[in-house]
C-alpha cells in the first residue's frame, strides 16, 4: 500500500487527475482523495485540472453551437433556393401572387415562428388556405385555427362559424381578448390560421415577398 501511494503522488505530481491515477493503480478514488486532500500541491494540481477542463469544455460548445448554426443555415438555404427556382414559374400564378401578397401584409414574418396569418375576413382565410394547399403543398391536417374572442363571444358558436366557413376542423386553444373593452366585440371574433412545423416554408414565403415585389416594381419603372 505504501508503494502505491508512492507511485500515486508521482503520478499526482505529473499533473494526473484522480480518475487517471484510480485507472492506471487500480485505486479508489476514495482512497486517493483521502490521501491527497490536505495536500496544497494537490489542491493545486486540482484547481488547474479543473480549469483546464472548463476552457475544453467551453471549446467544444462553442464548437457544437457552430456547426449546428452551420447545419441549420444549410437546411434553411436550401429552402431559400428551391424558392428561387420555383418563382420563375408560379410569378404568374394568381393564387401565388395573392397568397404572397396576403402574407406580405399580414402575416407574421418572424423567422422565430411558423407560418401565421390573422385577420378578421373569413374570404382572405379562405384564399390563404387554397395558397398554403395549391401552391405550398402543405397537408391539410398540418393547418390549424386559432381565435381571439372577447369575454361575451361564445367560443363554440365562435368554433362552428369559422370551422365551416374554412374547413378547417384544428383548433388551437381559443384566447380570450381582457382590456378596456371587454365587451366590445367582433361578432366572430379574430382568426389566426397557422401551419404547424413550417419554418421552411415560410423561408420561401419571405423569399418570394422579396422577389415578387422587385418584380412589380420593375415593371412599373418600365
Amino acid at each position: 500500500m505504501r508503494n502505491d501511494r508512492h507511485l500515486a503522488i508521482n503520478l499526482r505530481k505529473k499533473g494526473l487527475s484522480y480518475k487517471r491515477i484510480s485507472e492506471e493503480l487500480d485505486i479508489p478514488q476514495s482512497t486517493l482523495n483521502y490521501w491527497f486532500k490536505d495536500l496544497a500541491w494537490s489542491k493545486k494540481i486540482k484547481k488547474e485540472l479543473t480549469e483546464k477542463a472548463i476552457r475544453t469544455s467551453r471549446k467544444r460548445i462553442k464548437k457544437v453551437i457552430k456547426s449546428n448554426k452551420e447545419r441549420w443555415d444549410k437546411w434553411r438555404e436550401g429552402f431559400r433556393e428551391e424558392a428561387r427556382k420555383d418563382f420563375t414559374k408560379l410569378k404568374l400564378n394568381r393564387l401565388f401572387v395573392a397568397g404572397v401578397m396576403l402574407y406580405w401584409g399580414e402575416g407574421d414574418q418572424n423567422l422565430k415562428y411558423p407560418i401565421r396569418l390573422t385577420n378578421i375576413n373569413y374570404k382572405m382565410i379562405i384564399l390563404f388556405k387554397r395558397f398554403l394547399l395549391e401552391v405550398c403543398k402543405i397537408k391539410k391536417e398540418d393547418i390549424y385555427l386559432s381565435l381571439f374572442i372577447y369575454p361575451d363571444i361564445v367560443e363554440e358558436k365562435c368554433k362552428e362559424f369559422w370551422s365551416k366557413k374554412i374547413g378547417i376542423e384544428n383548433f388551437d386553444k381559443v384566447q380570450v381578448i381582457y382590456g378596456k373593452h371587454p365587451t366590445k366585440r367582433l361578432e366572430n371574433g379574430i382568426c389566426s390560421i397557422r401551419v404547424k412545423k413550417s419554418i421552411g416554408f415560410k423561408e420561401k414565403i419571405l423569399v418570394w415577398i422579396t422577389l415578387l415585389s422587385e418584380d412589380l416594381n420593375k415593371k412599373m419603372r418600365v
